[in-house]
Parts: structure tokens; C-alpha cells; sequence
């Protein structure tokens, strides 16, 4: 899996106060217990470089990205920006739009999906349920079909909330795995390990400047997310 490292990251964003990044599958955004160099730190040692700083360079996580997906990831540059920047995902006033390509195509060309999803630590996964179970928090999300490939269809997600692995696990709730995503149900992974989930879009209001923002991240560079452009 190709991952970024300071040379080779691919800064959407950048201004005083924060930087996006567009990550590649197989980054993780903020250290964990495989010990592998998170995005976060990649990202300082890009701006520890670029405005040739001495000591520690300040970044903040403000929202994180499944390992094998790909797409936009805001941090703050300031501390003055990261409590701001956290109320507004606290507050769901950002807007996140994802592409992902199934196999199988939804039985709507649109519609609002609402699970109960609970979350299993040791397996690292979220079991959707119809109705409420203990310790399950509920999930919705809005897909519609944006294209239809050879093998594959294009969806367009949007979030009302932020569940462990939501995308993943309400899409193979209705039967519709996203390609490569073996732990939610498809049937074989991709070569690289990712999957073909992306964070497309972001839109936000500026922590500091007050103006609303829009972002779109550029898709991966395989065959099949560019067959979708």
C-alpha cells in the first residue's frame, strides 16, 4: 500500500489555522497499536519542513478515517482552531460526502437507511440492527446512485451521524458490500488492501475566518474509481 509520507502528501488545504489532507487507504490518521507512523505525524513533519520550524510543531486530530479508506482529513494548526473545529463535527455542522462503488446495486436509486448499530471491540466491527438493542446507537445516512459501471455502482453517502464503520456496515445491511471490504461481507479484498470508500467532499465553516469552506479530494488513482469521473 503506497502511504504518505512528507514528500508525497497531498495537501488539499492549507492556511494559517488548518491543512487537508487527502489520505491514502492504508493511512491511519492518529497513532494506534500497530506502532505505524500516523497521518497526523506525516502532517508535521510536512509543515516542520515547509515553514522550516524548530522544536515541536502543534496539530490537531479533529475527525478520523477508517485505515482502508481514502479521502479528506482536516486537522488543526492552531489550538486556537482545534475546539472550534471539534463543536462543529460535535455539532454535525460540517458536511461529509462519500463516493463508495458496490457490487451490488441498492434496490432504491435513493433513499435514508437507519440501523441500530453495535459496535464489537474485539473484532473491530458494527453489526446493524432494525431496531434497538442494548449499548447500539442508532445510524442514519442518505445514499443515491450517482453512476452505474460494467460491474459496479457509484454511490453518493451522506451522514447524519458518526458511527464506528457506518458507511461499511448499513451499506452490507442492505446487501450492498462496498469492493474490497472483506470484513463487512465482500468476497475478496482489494490487492492494496483498501477499500473503495472515499470522503469526497467536506464542507465547513472556517474556525477563524467565518466562511464557508468546500473541499472535494481528488479519487484514488486506480482504474476503477477513475472509470467513475
Amino acid at each position: 500500500m503506497a502511504h504518505s509520507n512528507k514528500d508525497n502528501l497531498q495537501v488539499v488545504y492549507e492556511d494559517n489555522h488548518i491543512i487537508v489532507v487527502n489520505k491514502r487507504a492504508g493511512d491511519i490518521v492518529q497513532g494506534d497499536k500497530t506502532g505505524d507512523k500516523p497521518l497526523s505525524e506525516v502532517v508535521k513533519s510536512y509543515l516542520k519542513e515547509k515553514y522550516n520550524k524548530p522544536g515541536n510543531v502543534y496539530l490537531g486530530v479533529v475527525h478520523r478515517l477508517d485505515r482502508p479508506t481514502s479521502g479528506l482529513v482536516l486537522f488543526a494548526k492552531t489550538s486556537k482552531a482545534l475546539p472550534r473545529l471539534n463543536k462543529l463535527f460535535a455539532d454535525k455542522k460540517a458536511q461529509k460526502t462519500y463516493w463508495a462503488l458496490v457490487k451490488k446495486a441498492p434496490p432504491k436509486t435513493e433513499d435514508k437507511l437507519i440501523h441500530y448499530l453495535k459496535r464489537n471491540p474485539k473484532q473491530n466491527k458494527s453489526y446493524a440492527h432494525k431496531k434497538e438493542v442494548p449499548d447500539s446507537k442508532k445510524a442514519i445516512l442518505h445514499y443515491k446512485i450517482i453512476k452505474k459501471l460494467q460491474a459496479y455502482t457509484l454511490l453518493e453517502i451522506n451522514l447524519e451521524t458518526g458511527r464506528h464503520h457506518q458507511i461499511r456496515c448499513q451499506l452490507s445491511a442492505i446487501g450492498c458490500t462496498i469492493k474490497g471490504d472483506l470484513k463487512y461481507g465482500f468476497n475478496r479484498s482489494n490487492k492494496d488492501g483498501s477499500i473503495h470508500l472515499h470522503a469526497r467532499k467536506l464542507s465547513f465553516i472556517h474556525p477563524v475566518k467565518k466562511e464557508e469552506i468546500t473541499l472535494e479530494a481528488p479519487l484514488p488513482p486506480d482504474n476503477l474509481w477513475q472509470a467513475c469521473l
